[in-house]
């Protein structure tokens, strides 16, 4: 995404749905360090590339956190959506 795509990075909606159920809704304006802090302190000791991902951790809703804790499975399906940049989406399989 580009700057004028995405004025302020600080405000989006972000969550995680499992099996179509909300696991995890939040917004990065939750977040500890804003994104140009981000982006300033890691382009300090590394080349930031087009297309490169930040992973900044997650938002509360873990399932090793719920009462009982819940953990994914195979044929689990994942998705997290970022407001304006989009979805990312995966099946969980076994590990051979």
């Amino acid at each position: 995404m580009t700057k004028d795509e995405i004025p302020n990075p600080n405000s989006l909606r972000i969550g995680t749905r499992v099996n179509n159920k909300t696991r995890q809704s939040s917004n990065t304006s939750d977040m500890i360090f804003d994104v140009p802090t981000l982006v300033e302190f890691l382009s300090g000791s590394t080349t930031l590339y087009p297309g490169t991902l930040i992973l900044t951790g997650t938002p509360e809703g873990v399932g090793m956190a719920m009462d009982p804790p819940r953990y994914l499975g195979p044929g689990d399906f994942v998705e997290i959506e970022i407001e304006k940049i989009g979805v990312l989406s995966n099946s969980v399989v076994s590990e051979q």
